[in-house]
């Protein structure tokens, strides 16, 4: 036995909620709830409006106001009164059901309770709903973290366009790019993800128990049912699937959910390659008042910001890749298995928002050492031969020098040397090429020896 009340299991509940809960309005049990009342209200209101039924039992705009209330007005209360009538249904989408027949009974209204869920299978209902509460949760909470994410690695990328450093290649000294040239890589990466998040097509079928409008037929004969779905579809802002079995396919979800993947992971290779630059003393971290960094080390600041973010990346990752993998079977016209598998879809996306927010205060808690950076170039003048090599060569093309294989020239002064910037200057005072060329590399800098780095960081400027 325990003292403790009921604790969540979940950390995205308990010690980090504050970073997700804005994901819990629209991907929780309660969230999933207020959509599936939101689609069987909206049903209810094209039933009786286009009368497709011949019951004459039209709805007014002022009944309808006091019908959408219900979906804006959505409380705990309402929460608790579905969870006491699905203990009795032992089925949610029954209780959602029987919810609005008892709303219907408070408007004055029993002539419509049996347009209520009218020809719908659970699946009609819960379809829509998904396809709406991930929606929302994407388009209203997911993406402008995405962009305040991208907006501070714009103005980072901007801050150090011509910030030059030493890069690294198989973690070797390497040609010099700019710091600010770096992170735009990742915004031009991060950014084509994010076109394709939202360019999702969010899909809807309604079509009864196996996708052929079997019982609407049957129940009116003379109505054009297909048309009729397209259009209820159509009108909750969703993209119409008209071939489906009972269940709509979710090929929609694993799309979505892999271009969500993707832009995990480049975020993941970003904070490795931010996590490496502070260990090599690129960025320097600024301290936060009262934080400790190690239990013993009074010395640390640890990076921890991305550190978490590394871990829910690969969890959200981890659900996600599984939800796509596990959403598109579906056992001739329905098996559950996707019922159990999409209440874990605010799991998946949550571990991504976190980790968008870990990374985002974690880039607000560095700075760029310029003086590192300076040093680091000072050190190694070597990674000027590429530079010179490739003059050498053009100068051999051009006619103006007969310098025999110049990579093996430069290969022979730098291959795993240091060099000084004498040490160059005075080999290429040696050199048999053109005077133009030599003062061209008599000036070069490993600090100048960026190319148009400084002009590829603005390409991602807004």
């Amino acid at each position: 036995m325990s003292n403790l009340s009921i604790q969540p299991l979940s950390p995205l509940d308990g010690r980090y909620r504050a970073a997700v809960s804005d994901l819990g309005f629209h991907l929780s049990e309660a969230g999933l709830n207020r959509a599936r009342i939101a689609v069987e209200i909206e049903w209810l209101i094209h039933l009786a409006n286009r009368d497709l039924l011949g019951t004459g039992t039209s709805i007014s705009e002022s009944e309808i106001a006091q019908l959408r209330a219900i979906v804006t007005n959505f409380s705990d209360a309402d929460v608790a009164t579905l969870a006491e009538t699905e203990a009795t249904t032992k089925h949610d989408v029954k209780a959602v059901e029987y919810f609005i027949r008892g709303k219907l009974s408070e408007l004055g209204r029993n002539d419509l309770l049996e347009l209520t869920h009218f020809a719908c299978t659970s699946e009609d209902i819960n379809n829509l709903s998904y396809a709406i509460a991930v929606r929302d949760a994407i388009k209203d909470v997911w993406l402008p973290r995405v962009e305040k994410l991208t907006a501070k690695l714009r103005e980072l990328s901007a801050k150090y366009a011509d910030a030059a450093m030493l890069s690294h290649t198989h973690g070797q000294p390497a040609t010099p790019s700019t710091m600010g040239k770096e992170i735009a890589v990742f915004v031009h990466r991060l950014e084509r993800q994010i076109k394709r998040i939202e360019a999702t097509e969010y899909l809807g079928k309604f079509s009864g128990a196996t996708g052929t409008f079997s019982a609407h037929v049957v129940a009116a004969p003379s109505v054009n049912w297909p048309k009729e779905s397209e259009d209820f579809v159509s009108g909750l802002g969703l993209t119409w699937n008209p071939l489906t079995t009972q269940i709509e396919s979710h090929d929609w979800q694993a799309e979505l959910y892999t271009a969500v993947s993707l832009f995990n992971g480049i975020l993941h290779n970003l904070c490795t390659d931010i996590w490496t630059y502070i260990s090599m003393g690129y960025y320097k971290q600024i301290p936060v008042a009262g934080a400790t960094g190690s239990s013993t080390m009074p010395h640390k600041i640890n990076p921890i910001r991305f550190e978490n973010a590394e871990s829910n990346l690969e969890l959200s990752n981890a659900i996600l890749g599984s939800l796509a993998s596990t959403l598109i079977t579906s056992r001739l016209q329905r098996d559950l298995t996707d019922s159990s598998s999409q209440r874990n879809i605010g799991l998946g996306l949550g571990h991504s928002l976190l980790a968008i927010d870990n990374v985002t205060r974690g880039l607000n808690e560095i700075d760029l050492s310029l003086p590192v950076l300076d040093a680091d170039l000072s050190d190694n003048w070597e990674i000027l031969g590429e530079a010179i090599q490739t003059v050498i060569r053009a100068e051999v093309a051009a006619g103006r020098s007969t310098i025999n294989d110049p990579y093996a020239l430069l290969k022979d002064l730098t291959r795993g040397k240091r060099l000084s910037g004498e040490d160059m200057v005075a080999f290429v005072n040696s050199l048999e090429i053109g005077q133009e060329a030599k003062d061209r590399l008599l000036t070069l800098r490993p600090h100048t020896y960026v190319g148009v780095a400084s002009e590829l960081a603005k390409r991602v400027q807004k």
